[in-house]
């Protein structure tokens, strides 16, 4: 039984009349036991009537925390002390965070205090509304691209000490995260009993697999689609029909389901900003139990490329999305032309043949007022006879159009008799010869999607103006009119997303080819490594609304960063080698050290990895002149290898005779007798021949932003920056580098291969009309180099690039991989880390 211990009597006299100023019994106590803090604490009490006559527990607590602050002060005078209660007394000072800025304060600012200041700086008279605080909250997590509930306790963090709500209520400041973070990514899951299993997609996250997209929008970005400019449109069957039976026809063949599409034009890459696209019309129908087309809009066959049709398929698969159907613009040729035939039989439309400068100017494009064309009125039977002769390859393209008779009195530009059917020669890659005449955007895309039954025709603010003119065109033919509603646009600052100026960069050599990393082109960005799940991160947590997303290249990689963050297995690795002979170790030493992928993520596994007399570290890791700041490897300093079982001392090193620069360093290990503690723990990789370390990079790719300002200009050629390419060569990674790619290739072939069959089960029952190159859903489409990433530790993140050669990542997969004569490394740069920015030099 231990003894009591022993009060000191001084002390334990105090308790009274500490407890007489409004402290309980045991905050009294714990008071006087702060000996440095008691005599200034009872001079308080002794020299202000006031408090000795009793205050409140709250203000009294704050008394005390005054009485530990000036305790641990410099220079606050009896004058500046008597200022802060005079103001803690009046109700100014409400907090423990306030008093404490109060005596800081004072250190520096003497009596008499500027009242004005003070209340700045220790939060005096600071109010903030709930609605306030809420827009506060949210634009934080916009702009800072948060990307999910593992990102709460930093947010929190981050606000709390932020400068505009330092002084804000901190539990109001949790509450309205965490209402912040439910409205953005739906309700936080709670914590599973330790007796059930885990849940099935646990496995894949933590192993950075790519989940199907569609599956994870539904689960868990349910507040996107059902808030917002998404969350308001209308119910499947809620768009107005000129007949009742066209509603009923529609709601019967899709069962009152949400059918949308993706409608690409394939004369081009998609870039970043189709992804938002994609996201929306892909995702709406998913999380509404729906289905959604990936529709080629292929009506003009003097753009269109088989490589842009197979690209398109094989992105919007990359992304995680399976396509109902895949349908094309020219499987309806035959039923447009003979809506045509209609529209004309209607008085709706005419052949006209005016020259192209004829009818710019009929439609006031030179003036901004529209006036007939001189074939407006002519007879109906004559434009069908036109109309037939456009078809039967009659006129040459611009002698001949087909054009709506729509209202030039409306003030909306889309209804001045907009063109629908052109002359052209170029073949059709589908159709071939067949067809001289072609339907253009404006008369295709509502009447393709009546034909689909369309619930939600889903397009960007640039489409506002036609969709008076989709809703006339539809009502003309009394077809069933699906509904067109805009979201605003996603565009990247530092880039351009125009295909004519990607065009000309590649085809002048600017960049190599569509897929250069430093494009943002989605074959770039899949290139460079940047997981698919991150792009779908990212455009999620934008949200949708009519308004147009101008966003910074740095939140986007912002959100990769967060993304790779729990995914991505860490390796060792040097950019820069600097060679290393540990002096007090035999030649051959040799220890094996095992150590894990992931510090947070398990389930990424372990990897074994050598550890030798010689090793290399960072050239940047080591200087010659030390400084009290600097805390990695000099002339004799210690520092701490991660994962080795002890630091290493720089003893000596040597130099090159012609340059002077350092190019070996001497080190002691420090494992013999009392443990010296490191102050920074560095990367490195031992040089073992037996076991293939260190495994040597032949080219590490950095890309930087292509152009020079966040906005090129028009020229954007003038804009492009010297050095945005940065190739290093001979860096080192770890050995575990083989294991790591092969099973990252292995497990990426497997989930490709289970996603295609499910698909093609799933759509069996989905007739399509083959024909030249039309594009087939496979499992390769998901697979390529990129699927290896990992985060170089204190380094960057990176991903194998295409141009890499290794031959055992195609032997089965029990082939210990290794390098083979003939392999060629090259590594991508994914994005940088977060600490590369404020990382001492």
């Amino acid at each position: 039984m231990s003894k009591p211990a022993k009060v000191d009597p001084a002390a334990d006299s105090l308790v009274p009349l500490f407890k007489s100023i409004g402290l309980p019994q045991a905050k009294a106590v714990e008071a006087v036991k702060s000996t440095k803090s008691v005599p200034i604490l009872k001079d308080i009490i002794e020299s202000h009537p006031a408090i000795a006559n009793g205050l409140d527990e709250k203000q009294a607590s704050l008394i005390v925390a005054l009485s530990v602050g000036l305790s641990k002060a410099d220079g606050v005078g009896i004058p500046e002390r008597d200022y802060i209660i005079t103001r803690l007394l009046e109700g100014g000072l409400k907090s423990v965070d306030q008093v404490n800025a109060a005596v800081k304060y004072t250190e520096s600012h003497k009596v008499p205090i500027d009242d004005g200041d003070f209340d700045k700086e220790c939060g005096v008279g600071f109010t903030i509304s709930p609605t306030e605080l809420y827009d506060q909250v949210t634009k934080y997590i916009t702009s800072n691209a948060v990307a999910d509930w593992a990102n709460l306790g930093s947010v929190i963090t981050t606000l709390r000490g932020s400068s505009t709500l330092r002084w804000a209520n901190p539990l109001e400041i949790k509450n309205t995260v965490e209402k912040a973070f439910t409205e953005a990514f739906g309700a936080k899951e709670a914590a599973k009993p330790k007796t059930k299993e885990p849940k099935k997609e646990a496995k894949p996250a933590a192993k950075g697999k790519a989940a199907n997209a569609a599956e994870d929008v539904a689960a868990s970005r349910k507040s996107v689609f059902e808030e917002g400019f998404l969350g308001q449109l209308h119910k499947p069957g809620g768009n107005p029909q000129i007949h009742e039976h066209l509603r009923e026809a529609h709601l019967a063949a899709t069962g009152g389901n949400v059918w949308t599409r993706f409608p690409p034009e394939p004369n081009g890459y998609l870039h970043i900003g189709h992804s938002k696209a994609i996201f929306v019309n892909f995702g709406y129908a998913a999380h509404n139990g729906g289905k959604c087309y990936l529709r080629y809009d292929d009506t003009n066959p003097e753009k269109e490329e088989a490589r842009y049709f197979e690209s398109i398929l094989e992105m919007v698969r990359w992304l995680g999305f399976e396509p109902w159907k895949i349908t094309y613009s020219s499987d309806y040729f035959s039923e447009l032309y003979n809506l045509a035939v209609e529209l004309i039989k209607r008085d709706k439309a005419y052949v006209c043949h005016c020259t192209q400068e004829e009818i710019k100017i009929d439609r006031g494009e030179k003036k901004g007022q529209p006036r007939p064309c001189i074939h407006r009125n002519r007879p109906i039977q004559e434009s069908l006879t036109e109309f037939e002769n456009m078809k039967n390859g009659k006129y040459r393209p611009k002698e001949a159009n087909l054009r709506m008779k729509q209202d030039l009195d409306d003030g909306n530009p889309q209804m001045w008799d907009l063109t629908a059917y052109r002359v052209l020669e170029t073949p059709h890659h589908r159709t071939h010869d067949k067809w001289k005449i072609y339907p253009t955007y404006d008369f295709t895309h509502c009447l393709v999607d009546s034909m689909e039954n369309i619930s939600h025709s889903l397009c960007t603010t640039e489409f506002i103006a036609s969709r008076q003119s989709y809703d006339w065109l539809c009502d003309a033919l009394e077809v069933y009119k699906p509904r067109q509603s805009e979201y605003g646009r996603l565009n990247l600052e530092g880039t351009i997303m125009s295909k004519r100026k990607i065009l000309a960069l590649v085809d002048e050599k600017f960049v190599n080819g569509w897929d250069d990393p430093r494009l943002y082109t989605l074959i770039a960005l899949r290139r460079r490594g940047v997981p698919p799940g991150a792009i779908i991160s990212f455009v999620s947590t934008l949200g949708v609304s009519t308004s147009a997303s101008n966003i910074e290249t740095a939140r986007f990689e912002q959100t990769v960063r967060q993304y790779l963050e729990g995914t991505a297995p860490r390796l060792l690795m040097v950019m820069r080698p600097l060679k290393v002979i540990i002096e007090n170790l035999p030649e051959d030493y040799l220890l094996m050290i095992e150590k894990p992928l992931h510090p947070k993520v398990p389930a990424l596994g372990t990897t074994t990895i050598p550890f030798t007399r010689t090793i290399y570290i960072e050239a940047d890791d080591f200087r010659l002149e030390d400084s009290k700041d600097y805390f990695r490897l000099a002339p004799g300093k210690t520092v701490g290898l991660f994962q080795a079982p002890f630091p290493i001392t720089c003893t000596s090193y040597k130099t090159d005779a012609a340059t002077g620069e350092v190019v070996e360093l001497i080190c002691k290990l420090e494992n013999e007798g009392p443990l010296k503690k490191a102050k920074a723990y560095i990367q490195w990789v031992a040089e073992h021949a037996p076991s293939g370390s260190p495994v040597r990079v032949d080219e590490t790719r950095i890309f930087h932003q292509l152009f020079k300002s966040d906005r090129p200009p028009s020229d954007f050629r003038s804009d492009i920056a010297p050095d945005s390419l940065e190739v290093v060569k001979g860096a080192m990674v770890e050995v575990g580098f083989w294991s790591l790619a092969k099973r990252s290739i292995n497990e990426a072939r497997k989930e490709a291969k289970e996603r295609t069959q499910k698909a093609a089960k799933e759509n069996a029952d989905v007739e399509r009309e083959a024909g030249d190159h039309t594009p087939q859903a496979t499992s390769e489409q998901l697979v390529g180099n990129e699927c290896v990433r990992f985060q170089g530790l204190r380094v960057a993140y990176f991903a194998l690039d295409k141009d890499a050669r290794i031959a055992s990542l195609d032997e089965p997969a029990d082939v210990e991989p290794v390098r083979k004569q003939g392999d060629y490394l090259v590594l991508n740069r994914i994005v940088s880390l977060k600490e590369d920015a404020g990382k001492a030099n």
